[in-house]
């Protein structure tokens, strides 16, 4: 659902050719990017297998890397802005990539979205998570819906979410509905400060979805208090979004060498060492980094391969953010 400075010179090109947040979940590029300089080393490609973790509630396994659309995908229809899209898309889905995060209040990200699903005939890959966003009643949010199903060109998603916990009880109940009718496979609960935890840990423990969204990052850690064990209490998948503080941690570390430890998770970028950070929970199960540029989609990718932190190389990097 915000901004990483193209700082990284070692990120990689594809293979492959929240009452509502106003902010992108955890991306990292600047406003006013920079080129690439001519002396940056070539860039290398995504390689390895994501990890997979289970949906607690049926055991589906799916990758600790996702994409939010948030800030990135509101471009409506301007072609020149859809194409790094495209590309963006395309490297996730090559990488195995599968749960992509939207919502209808995030201006045309759900028109954005379910045309490049469509013309890149990717939609039978992907874990298509959206919300029931700013409604009040069961028909209001009924009729948002069936209209985020024809912006996303798609007869069902996997996951329905009540955004920011509008209204909770009437719209939990109408996903729930949807669920039995086959337009939903999980619903879910969603907010992304810290000051709206202890309220989702209240609607966890009232309507036990089977999906929580929610802000984590080494600097923001207050879901580790109360959010994380009751979620594995209840059987919730934990879906984080803001691991960049909306671009702030990389701007925080711009001009610092990573720390040499980095190596030893197989981490190359600040951006990697954050995500691992927040995979490294074993509450998380998946993590939705938002971005327009191909380079930073395959850089997040490459956090969700090979080792995560061990509980050492997280008071680090948390001392490292002091």
């Amino acid at each position: 659902m915000t901004h990483r400075r193209e700082f990284i010179s070692t990120v990689s090109l594809a293979a492959a050719g929240l009452a509502l947040a106003p902010l992108a979940a955890c991306s990292q590029e600047s406003p006013t990017p920079r080129a690439q300089s001519a002396a940056t080393p070539a860039p290398r490609p995504f390689s390895g297998k994501l990890i997979t973790r289970p949906i607690p509630s049926t055991g589906e396994q799916i990758p600790v890397i996702g994409m939010g659309t948030s800030g990135s995908f509101e471009v409506g229809t301007d072609a020149a802005a859809r194409a790094p899209l495209r590309e963006v898309l395309d490297a996730f889905v090559a990488a195995g990539g599968t749960l992509i995060d939207t919502a209808p209040t995030y201006s045309t990200a759900e028109d954005v979205l379910g045309d490049l699903m469509s013309e890149a005939k990717a939609r039978q890959k992907l874990f298509v998570a959206t919300k029931l966003s700013g409604v009040t009643g069961k028909q209001e949010g009924l009729a948002q819906f069936n209209d985020t199903l024809r912006r996303l060109r798609t007869d069902k998603v996997e996951l329905l979410q009540v955004h920011n916990l509008r209204d909770t009880a009437t719209q939990i109940a109408l996903a729930r509905e949807l669920k039995a009718q086959g337009k939903t496979r999980y619903v879910g609960l969603t907010h992304y400060r810290e000051d709206g935890q202890a309220q989702l840990a209240e609607e966890m423990r009232r309507h036990k979805p089977d999906f929580i969204q929610i802000n984590y990052s080494p600097v923001s850690r207050g879901a580790e208090q109360t959010v994380f064990p009751l979620a594995r209490e209840l059987g919730c998948a934990v879906m984080i979004n803001r691991a960049f503080e909306d671009g702030r941690l990389i701007s925080q570390v711009r001009d610092k060498p990573l720390p040499a430890w980095a190596k030893d998770v197989g981490a190359d970028s600040w951006a990697q060492l954050f995500l691992k950070f927040v995979l490294s929970h074993p509450a998380v199960t998946v993590v939705i980094p938002a971005t327009s540029k191909v380079r930073h989609q395959v850089d997040n990718l490459r956090a969700g391969t090979g080792k995560l932190l061990d509980e050492k190389q997280r008071q680090a990097l948390i001392a490292a953010l002091a």
